[in-house]
């Protein structure tokens, strides 16, 4: 679905990226220049909403732990009743909206309702907290995966049903999403499948804003900073063998020069 339907409404699902407005893809500053309407999270607003027009209606419906949120009914209504009128509607979501961002939950919605919609992909803050730290996120023999996980279920705590094998995988790039109030949890879990305390860790608040703050830590010593801390911006987690900065790789390419 990528012909915009100007009679019966169309609907962009746009990824804003983690706050930067530069950080935005062109098509999404486009999408939002040209919208009608632009329904937009708690955590794509600020400068990134300079990219509407001056005729475009900003509706906030944000969702962020622990305050008064949109339904996702209420939300789904929005979008469908938008379009129904014809207007060019933007859903404005932070990061990469494919990547935890409750993309589905709309995408049933639109499809159900015979609305047509695109899904505009955006620089996910995984991405731009390890640039931002000046790190990779793979590394040949040493990082070969990288893995983004959550670390709260629909009510805010650590998920039951969690692979230990895989996240507790030395060899693997982790990045934990909503997982600050959990993490003391999960570190000890980690432990306790064999992730040594001392492994890098990095612990990215913020990302793409002017307040950005960047903590290289160990997923141990980060789990005591967590356990009583006060959440109050958003954040990630990064984990694994490449999250220590400075950090040389080992190369074991036999043409290498040393």
């Amino acid at each position: 679905m990528t012909a915009l339907a100007q009679s019966t409404g169309f609907v962009s699902l746009v990824s804003a990226g983690p706050g930067d407005p530069e950080l935005l893809t062109l098509k999404a500053a486009r999408r939002m220049a040209e919208a009608d309407v632009i329904l937009f999270d708690d955590l794509a607003s600020g400068p990134v909403l300079d990219q509407a027009g001056p005729q475009t209606e900003l509706i906030a419906v944000g969702k962020r732990a622990g305050r008064p949120s949109a339904r996702q009914e209420h939300v789904n209504a929005l979008l469908i009743g938008h379009a129904r009128q014809g207007r060019r509607v933007v859903r404005l979501k932070s990061g990469d909206a494919g990547i935890f961002g409750r993309l589905e939950e709309e995408l049933i919605a639109l499809t159900g309702a015979g609305i047509p919609f695109e899904i505009v992909p955006g620089v996910t803050s995984a991405s731009a907290a390890a640039a931002a730290a000046g790190l990779p996120l793979t590394r040949r023999l040493t990082a070969r995966r990288l893995q983004f996980v959550t670390g709260a279920d629909v009510t805010g705590n650590l998920p039951e049903d969690i692979n230990w094998a895989a996240i507790a995988d030395p060899g693997a790039t982790t990045v934990v999403f909503m997982g600050q109030r959990s993490f003391p949890k999960l570190a000890d879990g980690l432990h306790a499948h064999g992730l040594p305390p001392s492994t890098p860790a990095l612990f990215a608040e913020a990302v793409g804003h002017p307040h950005q703050r960047l903590v290289h830590t160990t997923i141990g010593e980060l789990a005591v900073m967590m356990r009583n801390a006060e959440v109050t911006q958003p954040g990630l987690i990064l984990y694994g063998p490449l999250a220590l900065r400075g950090e040389k790789p080992q190369s074991t390419d036999p043409d290498s020069t040393p």
